[in-house]
């Protein structure tokens, strides 16, 4: 369906910024907003992890374009568009995290009741590293977003849809996301490595402090069996 202003256009970026280069779609679609405005027609949203909670919004657009990170098995860093029927594909093609399968799921659903977007675009990028809990982009992958971007405003204008640079960038407070999350700051006031191990923390797992039982069937078996303080039957 389009509107009086044109098509409706979805811009969104998916991803768990929690987890270094997952974290690019969401960062591409922020930092879209707070350099270019687009017309009333273009939304931009942050889509995180949210899954089949996006369903409502794929659904009521024409035209959809999509920032992530995905496994494409190219060289890390690398930048690639997907175009059409062959975006599910590549989204499922090897998950790297349960988000795709989520949104694998949103398209699915959403082509069930008829409401598929005529047009879509993946744009995805080949992570550097994913294994770092409370880390950010790679350098490489962060080289990315303006290119991402790029591809993104030439595919809309295919369509006649044109966005403006802003004259001053948007402060994060006007940002998409949560302030809290918002790139400056997620990168400057989170703790460093010696204060929060990033890949699952050694100095439990790793420095003999903790053992998992010898034997946890029994374990837990002993722990059902044991009655529960205070419960009826018992003396507590």
């Amino acid at each position: 369906m389009t509107t009086a202003s044109g098509p409706r256009v979805l811009v969104l970026g998916i991803g768990n910024l929690l987890w270094a280069d997952e974290g690019f779609g969401v960062r591409a679609v922020e930092h879209m907003h707070r350099h270019y405005a687009f017309p009333t027609n273009v939304r931009l949203i942050d889509g995180g992890t949210q899954g089949i909670y996006l369903v409502q919004e794929i659904r009521e657009a024409d035209i959809l374009v999509v920032f992530d990170a995905v496994d494409y098995a190219l060289p890390p860093g690398t930048l690639k568009r997907v175009e059409g029927a062959e975006v599910p594909k590549f989204l499922g093609a090897k998950k790297i995290s349960l988000h795709q399968t989520g949104f694998q799921e949103v398209l699915a659903m959403a082509e069930m009741m008829g409401d598929s977007p005529a047009h879509q675009l993946l744009i995805g990028v080949q992570p550097v590293e994913l294994e770092d809990f409370g880390g950010s982009l790679r350098p490489e992958v962060k080289a990315q977003v303006e290119p991402a971007i790029a591809l993104a405003l030439e595919y809309l204008a295919g369509f006649g849809i044109t966005a403006n640079p802003r004259p001053v960038t948007l402060p994060a407070e006007q940002g998409i996301g949560s302030l809290e999350m918002m790139l400056e700051r997620y990168e400057t006031e989170r703790p460093d490595e010696a204060a929060a191990f990033r890949g699952g923390d050694a100095r439990v797992l790793g420095a003999g402090g903790w053992t998992g039982p010898a034997d946890f069937e029994v374990e837990m078996q002993a722990l059902v069996a044991r009655p529960l303080t205070g419960a009826p039957g018992t003396d507590a």
